[in-house]
């Protein structure tokens, strides 16, 4: 919104850019305002009057909820019935037996006005957890590793090499190629890597996903005696 002040200055130089030859359209766009609005300025009196946009009363809508008909709508949400449904499940509940209270976001919008948009479900509730990251300084510090399929001469069948990469020199610590994955193979693997080395009681961390054979109990097992921790 443009202030009083402001509006009389743009009026006045509008005006002194006409009496020097300028066309009004020019100056208003120079003032990056247009030609109907400086209209209305000049109309209420030359850019006088306040900004009645801050200060004109607003209609009710027809359509808006009573004071009772929020009071129904919340006690249906909190009902036995509905109080672990989400309103996407709540109206087409209702409607199922010809029955309407009110749409899905103006349920949603008088749950969050009385306080009680939270989660609703028999789930446990989503927990955001900070996302762990490290910074490898030196080699043998922070290792990553993955399982690639490659294709064998049968068709449909692979071949599964495994690889443990060194992340701050990109050296290859171990690899190996099985016909087969599982926590077992990858667990020896990490120990052969671990020992070659020289690894014993030096921290590490483990980069990986979550696929079986990285989250095994032989694999876990594995690296809690290599006192290897786990980053997925």
């Amino acid at each position: 919104m443009i202030r009083t002040p402001d509006r009389q200055t743009i009026v006045a130089l509008v005006a002194d850019a006409e009496r020097l030859g300028s066309r009004r359209s020019m100056a208003c766009a120079e003032a990056a305002i247009s030609m109907r609005t400086l209209q209305r300025w000049l109309r209420e009196g030359g850019g006088s009057s306040h900004d009645r946009r801050t200060s004109t009363g607003r209609c009710a809508r027809p359509n808006k909820l009573s004071v009772a008909e929020r009071a129904i709508l919340l006690q249906v949400a909190n009902s036995d019935e509905f109080a672990s449904l989400p309103p996407g499940q709540i109206v087409p509940a209702l409607a199922d037996r010809g029955e309407y209270l009110a749409s899905e976001s103006t349920f949603y919008r008088v749950l969050k006005a009385d306080a009680q948009q939270h989660h609703r479900g028999r789930s446990k509730k989503p927990v955001t957890r900070t996302v762990t990251s490290h910074c490898a300084t030196a080699p043998n510090q922070l290792w990553s590793w993955d399982i690639t399929w490659m294709p064998a001469a049968v068709k449909g069948q692979y071949f599964y090499w495994t690889m443990l990469l060194d992340v701050f020199s990109r050296k290859i610590v171990g690899h190996e190629v099985h016909v087969a994955e599982s926590a077992e193979l990858a667990a020896i693997l990490m120990r052969r890597a671990s020992l070659a080395e020289g690894l014993a009681g030096r921290p590490l961390v483990l980069h990986s996903d979550n696929g079986s054979p990285m989250t095994g109990a032989t694999m876990l097992a594995t690296l809690e005696q290599l006192g290897v921790g786990t980053l997925v």
